[in-house]
């Protein structure tokens, strides 16, 4: 959850950088190193006094942002500094066509695996930097609602005597909590950058093109020590992006109902401020340390409610269903065409399973810890549909959210096969003229309302 882990963060400043912030610089007692300790990164403290021109300049920025609970700017600046520590080469033209010869492979492949047509005619790739200034717009979304409730509870837990002198106050405990928020934010997403093969390896459709994209330098890191040839690494990562890009140009209520269903979660969340009431009056302001020690104790973490339950398993299941449906369609592609594919396959499964992008970053930004054994029982089920019904039938079931399965479907996969829901007899043209919302369309044909994720719960 947001500012319950300590940060890691390095702010740039307009002066010359000093010894003591670089990578092999040693901090002293008088100088907090800014990596460790976000309240020296984001207010200087502890600067050398030849640099406090700066650190007052660049808390008057900071306080000055007018932007909504995050502090997006200063997000920016982070994860672009973060990228570049981490080293972003550029993409050149062997790159580009690289990628281009993997996905249209790869779309070739998948026409005969899956009844969805290609999302694009395009492909590209991008650096790290270009993939987290792609996906900014769609993180704002999935983040700004938890933020709203965590800097809120910061300036509800000020002592009723402080809150009643002015508002200012109030203003500039938000204007703090946004750009802690921002700071870390800026810090995960770019060391996601890191990490990321594409534009879906998380499972949401985090950029607003249907183009399919990949990151060549994390697609060859990705590939590092699997005795696998760059190549089919880079193809079966192109499967995987490509699948997901067919999923979700032509189930049109899938894209918003995984995003507005995370943003559901955010806008519901609850925190303790009793907790954090107590903590900022017992707060000793000649420790500057102590600021972290408070955000770094988990006082943020939010209270897990009936409701948010239900929210959680509802996306923890959707968001399964895609990965799972994704696994099941390469699987079927590459079956006696690419012999490294089950090495690659297991790959991404460990990588998922041991907390990879995923699960780490929906746990520290969004406060969503995603299970990994959801993905293993989905593409079980879906494998089993398809063996039933062929690939159009398992397709088909994506047509309407009401046929999709449920969280109980997913502990009886041979059962949601047996008792049918109607998929067999859709035409897939309903793909594309399904609501957006997920709503039904007012005919008399179904259930106009009923969550395909609840059912049965």
């Amino acid at each position: 959850m947001l500012l319950s882990r300590s940060f890691t963060v390095t702010i740039m400043t307009d002066e010359p950088a000093d010894p003591s912030d670089t990578p092999g610089g040693e901090p002293t007692p008088d100088r907090p190193d800014p990596r460790t300790d976000p309240v020296a990164a984001i207010f200087g403290a502890g600067v050398d006094p030849s640099n406090l021109g700066a650190a007052f300049e660049r808390i008057g920025r900071l306080l000055s942002w007018q932007g909504g609970p995050v502090n997006w700017d200063l997000a920016r600046e982070v994860a672009r500094q973060t990228i570049s520590e981490m080293g972003d080469r550029s993409v050149g033209d062997a790159d580009h066509r690289a990628v281009a010869d993997a996905v249209r492979l790869a779309d070739h492949w998948l026409d005969t695996a899956t009844s969805l047509p290609a999302a694009s005619a395009s492909s590209t790739a991008w650096s790290r930097a270009e993939w987290f200034e792609a996906t900014v717009p769609v993180w704002q979304r999935l983040v700004d609602p938890v933020a709203t409730h965590v800097v809120d509870a910061m300036s509800g837990a000020m002592p009723e005597e402080a809150r009643s002198l002015s508002g200012p106050m109030l203003g500039m405990m938000r204007q703090v909590g946004g750009a802690m928020f921002g700071a870390q934010v800026g810090q995960a997403l770019g060391s996601l950058a890191g990490e990321v093969v594409g534009s879906t390896d998380i499972g949401l459709p985090l950029a607003e093109s249907t183009q399919v994209a990949l990151l060549p330098a994390n697609v060859a890191a990705f590939g590092e020590g699997l005795g696998v040839a760059v190549e089919d690494v880079r193809l079966y990562l192109a499967l995987r992006e490509a699948a997901y890009g067919r999923l979700f140009a032509h189930v049109p209520w899938l894209r918003p109902r995984l995003l507005e269903s995370v943003e559901e979660y955010g806008r519901g969340i609850a925190i303790d401020t009793s907790r954090i009431e107590e903590a900022v009056r017992d707060l000793d302001p000649s420790r500057p340390e102590a600021l972290q020690e408070v955000f770094s104790s988990g006082l943020f973490q939010p209270e897990v409610t009936p409701a948010q339950q239900v929210s959680l398993n509802r996306i923890e299941t959707l968001l399964a269903l895609v990965e799972g449906w994704v696994d099941d369609v390469v699987t079927d592609a590459t079956a006696d065409r690419l012999p490294t594919a089950v090495a690659l396959r297991e790959a991404v499964r460990r990588r998922r399973a041991a907390g990879g992008p995923a699960e780490q970053t929906f746990a520290t930004l969004v406060g969503l810890e995603l299970r990994p054994r959801r993905l293993r029982d989905a593409a079980t089920l879906w494998a089993a549909v398809r063996a039933q019904r062929g690939a159009a039938g398992r397709d088909a079931v994506w047509a309407h959210p009401d046929l999709v399965p449920s969280s109980d479907d997913l502990d009886d996969p041979m059962g949601f096969v047996a008792r049918g829901n109607g998929a067999d007899d859709m035409d897939l043209s309903t793909l594309t003229d399904a609501p957006s919302d997920g709503s039904d369309d007012g005919s008399d044909d179904g259930p106009t309302s009923s969550d395909p994720t609840e059912r049965g719960s």
